[in-house]
């Protein structure tokens, strides 16, 4: 009960982050949860439902089938399903229910595999864990699903890894391809937004990885560890700290050293920023660059994979989360810190989809452009 939250909202569920992660690959993911509950992962959590269409699904769970754990019954709705649907890969994953009950995820999967000859397979998941281990998961999962063969490095081409707009503004694939293409890069494959299923087993052929979220950090160290694919962590702001980026990317594909650029800011601040560790620690670094002030990172996404410094906080319960931003002049984070934030430190907003869903998406300036960050720097005058 420590992390009960009361006042303020919680971050998406892994199951949500499984279905954002897979979302435009052409794959069938099923949440094995009751029926009536796809609105949390579609709606309510992917800005995309609205754009484009993706194959999410719900199993319909029912009280018999949680009692008498009729897997069967599971298994033969997404065959009958998958013959129609035809989709590239099949994906499961358990919200609270069969989570306790030990439905064996991984049987399932393996079941449908044998039956269908589509590839399927299973991300353990619980529902009550954070969006971004979800998605994490997911993206190793497909890395090492569909990129199984080293492949020959193609010279100044990039991996863009943990694309989600959990976390990052629509379009930002686009603005990031054109930002590597002005610095003379290709992008070799996506993982998130803007990917395609065919371009996966390429992964392993890209020079160097840029992991955008801690999203996809879990799928940069598998390249790395397996295929030799260094990687540079950092969510390239716009301004100095992008062209900052852009060079230690062709560092790291010299060196084939990793480098966390989200980790390049001075000793402790005065002013933080709230959020998840990757894009939060890079918005700090450049708000840094451009103002000459300290920004520290308070990141309270539980399972956070993502590096931060010594002397950042990870406050997990609200009254945590209040004590960490206290210590600051000024915090920028998600609206919904309202209430959390204390008196005496100034709230200055920017929206995070994972924490506030669609709640205030439409006046959430994009950080990629040299618009939406001049829009931020006003902010924190």
């Amino acid at each position: 009960m420590k992390q009960f939250s009361v006042n303020g909202s919680i971050y998406a569920a892994d199951t949500a982050g499984v279905c954002s992660a897979l979302y435009e690959l052409g794959g069938m993911t099923i949440v094995h949860d009751a029926s009536g509950c796809n609105s949390t992962y579609s709606t309510h959590d992917e800005p995309r439902w609205y754009d484009r269409e993706s194959m999410i699904y719900i199993s319909a769970l029912t009280e018999r089938d949680a009692v008498t754990g009729d897997d069967e019954k599971l298994i033969g709705d997404v065959c009958e399903a998958a013959a129609r649907l035809k989709p590239n890969f099949v994906c499961l994953c358990a919200s609270p229910m069969p989570a306790m009950i030990g439905t064996d995820m991984d049987y399932i999967a393996a079941g449908i595999e044998s039956r269908t000859g589509i590839p399927a397979f299973a991300v353990r998941t619980n529902g009550i864990g954070t969006y971004q281990k979800g998605a994490s998961d997911a993206f190793r999962a497909v890395s090492r699903r569909f990129c199984a063969r080293e492949t020959e490095k193609t010279p100044k081409t990039v991996n863009l890894l943990g694309l989600t707009p959990l976390d990052l503004p629509a379009g930002a694939d686009e603005t990031l391809k054109a930002l590597l293409r002005a610095h003379g890069y290709t992008v070799q494959a996506s993982l998130g937004m803007g990917g395609a299923f065919d371009d996966l087993p390429k992964l392993a052929g890209a020079s160097v990885s840029l992991v955008t979220s801690g999203c996809g950090l879990a799928a940069a160290r598998d390249l790395y560890e397996r295929f030799g694919v260094p990687y540079v962590t950092a969510f390239p702001v716009y301004g100095k700290y992008a062209e900052l980026v852009c060079s230690l990317l062709a560092t790291a594909a010299l060196t084939g050293k990793c480098v966390d650029a989200c980790t390049m800011r001075p000793g402790r601040g005065v002013n933080a920023v709230a959020g998840e560790g990757v894009t939060g620690g890079s918005l700090a670094a450049a708000l840094a660059m451009e103002t000459g002030e300290g920004w520290d990172l308070i990141a309270p996404v539980e399972g956070d994979p993502s590096p931060t410094l010594p002397f950042d906080l990870r406050p997990l319960t609200d009254d945590e989360t209040r004590l960490a931003m206290g210590r600051y002049e000024r915090v920028v984070a998600d609206p919904l810190y309202a209430p959390i934030c204390p008196p005496r430190t100034k709230l200055i907003e920017l929206p995070h989809v994972a924490y506030s869903g669609r709640c205030f998406l439409r006046r959430a300036p994009d950080a990629l452009t040299r618009a939406g960050f001049e829009t931020i720097l006003e902010s924190v005058k």
